[in-house]
């Protein structure tokens, strides 16, 4: 009887750490929300992501992707711009037209975002 009772709660206790690393797992993917329309956002490099893939600007804003990732490279590429292949540092790129401006990371096909541009007036 005491060695079932041993053996629930073992298996109750691998249970609850399992559901533990499983919501940590979730929160940590979770990408921070997009700053509000209008503001300048900074888009960090993290974790070979972009940590928001989608912002919404104004004509006009600048947006500035900088490197975090722990020296590994990537880049910053779309219509119109194009950032060096790089491990550290920042690259900004001024949005002047209204418009969707898809960017990816060349060296790595998952990393990949959307600026939208919508008129200031």
């Amino acid at each position: 009887m005491q060695q079932t009772m041993r053996r629930n709660k073992a298996v109750a206790s691998v249970a609850v750490l399992s559901l533990a690393v499983s919501l940590a797992a979730c929160v940590a993917d979770t990408p921070s929300a997009p700053p509000p329309v209008g503001e300048s956002p900074t888009v960090s490099i993290q974790d070979q992501r972009f940590n928001s893939d989608h912002v919404t600007i104004e004509e006009g804003d600048t947006v500035t992707r900088v490197w975090e990732d722990g020296g590994l490279s990537h880049d910053v590429s779309g219509d119109g711009f194009k950032s060096e292949v790089q491990a550290e540092g920042t690259f900004s790129h001024t949005f002047e037209d209204a418009g969707d401006y898809p960017y990816v990371c060349t060296l790595h096909s998952g990393m990949r975002g959307t600026v939208t541009v919508v008129d200031g007036a």
